[in-house]
């Protein structure tokens, strides 16, 4: 069974291992090294994780271990819109992806930040990563196309 909850402050540092893991990586690429992740347009999104008021977390658990999250924070990273709407990040270890878990993520957060408040979410997804059937699925539509990349939102 899948718990979906609030990150816990201890457990901020696995943010680290999800963001390696949201890379996204075409077919036939190698996987880069995870110390990509220290790179400063990637450390936006978990750098002192937890201590500004827009952050937001929730994880999976199965079986007592995380595995999955998804996360939030106003930044001016790839997603960005503007200074009220949270861009967002998800993830999960490969072997839970397909399972619905993502699903259960995502709708999650989404509640979570509408009852916060918050009007609508972001993020920026590459054109050919598969995660944007679940984008959509849970309400996300583009609003403007970079190239390789897009740039969706979901009104809460």
């Amino acid at each position: 069974m899948t718990v979906i909850r609030e990150i816990r402050p201890e457990e901020i540092p696995v943010l680290d291992d999800f963001l390696y893991e949201a890379i996204f990586i075409p077919e036939g690429v190698p996987a880069p090294p995870r110390s990509i992740i220290q790179n400063e347009d990637l450390q936006i999104y978990v750098r002192d994780f937890g201590k500004l008021p827009d952050d937001r977390c929730l994880v999976a658990e199965v079986d007592g271990k995380i595995v999955g999250a998804v996360w939030a924070r106003i930044m001016d990273d790839y997603g960005h819109i503007d200074d009220q709407t949270p861009s967002l990040a998800i993830s999960l270890y490969n072997e839970y992806r397909g399972l619905g878990i993502g699903t259960q993520l995502m709708l999650s957060i989404k509640e979570r930040l509408r009852t916060d408040g918050y009007k609508r979410i972001s993020l920026s997804v590459q054109k050919a990563n598969y995660a944007i059937q679940l984008y959509q699925k849970v309400g996300f539509v583009p609003i403007s196309d970079h190239g390789e990349e897009l740039l969706m939102e979901c009104r809460l």
